[in-house]
């Protein structure tokens, strides 16, 4: 069975930070790029991030350059997403998913990405 599972969210002040986990089982996640996308109340899904198959390349929208890192361990079958200097803006879920290849780099492009994780939430506040 084809799973995404991500883990690490909650709740966390402005300026701390949090490492999100894609953990991936059923397939290799070597054979896939991977975003990080994020959906907040209200909005429409974003982009945050994307990684290529062998980590090679990353993308980011500009909202978290700077702020934000994605990695992959593809032997324990895992993409990261350490954020950092986080902003109250940063709030929603964050999902990971798979991809073919990064097209439109950390854009949200829909028809891109296949698998989706069930999300986890993220929330800054003081």
């Amino acid at each position: 069975q084809v799973q995404l599972v991500e883990s690490g969210g909650g709740l966390e002040q402005p300026g701390g930070s949090l490492r999100l986990s894609c953990k991936a089982s059923g397939f290799r996640l070597g054979s896939f790029a991977i975003g990080w996308l994020r959906q907040a109340p209200g909005k429409e899904r974003e982009g945050v991030s994307c990684i290529d198959k062998r980590g090679s390349t990353t993308y980011y929208a500009d909202s978290v350059k700077g702020r934000f890192t994605i990695s992959r361990d593809n032997a324990k079958n895992t993409v990261y997403l350490q954020m950092n200097s986080l902003k109250p803006e940063d709030t929603a879920v964050y999902y990971c998913a798979t991809a073919i290849q990064c097209y439109g780099g950390a854009t949200y492009l829909r028809g891109v990405y296949d698998y989706f994780g069930q999300g986890t939430q993220v929330t800054v506040s003081s």
